[in-house]
């Protein structure tokens, strides 16, 4: 299951995605915001990356504005490695050699084609083991986990 998170100026993006994920019947669970009334984008990262991070949620899609803002909060929680991308390389290798377990969109920033093209490489990529587990336990580490890579 994917833990969906944005705030007013990610909503009409995750509204995309979410038609998305529905096509695809890949399952979710929306952490909100539900409008496009001005809100906070900490507390939605914060609830969707509990939900990441505690095993609730395999993966998550945080959108705001730009997708700094949820990324910086998302990066705060223990045991998130979010990733803002803005292109599907990013995803890919977001994915394959940091294990990033949370994809961050720019809403502002983003033709929405393309960001449905970032979700689709960021949810079809895998982490690659290897010489990139070395980096993640030591990324583990910084948030004082013991890693199971």
């Amino acid at each position: 299951m994917i833990a969906l998170a944005c705030d007013h100026g990610g909503y009409g993006l995750m509204q995309q995605v979410k038609s998305y994920l529905d096509e695809t019947e890949i399952s979710y669970k929306d952490f909100g915001t539900h409008s496009t009334d001005s809100c906070d984008y900490p507390v939605y990262s914060e609830l969707a990356g509990h939900a990441v991070a505690n095993g609730e949620c395999g993966c998550g899609i945080f959108i705001c504005g730009t997708g700094i803002g949820m990324s910086i909060a998302a990066n705060k929680i223990p045991g998130i490695r979010a990733a803002l991308c803005c292109n599907t390389y990013m995803a890919e290798m977001a994915r394959n050699h940091n294990d990033a377990n949370v994809l961050v969109l720019g809403a502002r920033v983003l033709d929405g084609a393309v960001a449905l093209d970032i979700v689709k490489t960021f949810l079809r990529s895998s982490f690659d083991g290897g010489r990139h587990s070395i980096r993640v336990r030591m990324l583990d580490k910084l948030d004082n986990i013991e890693g199971a890579h």
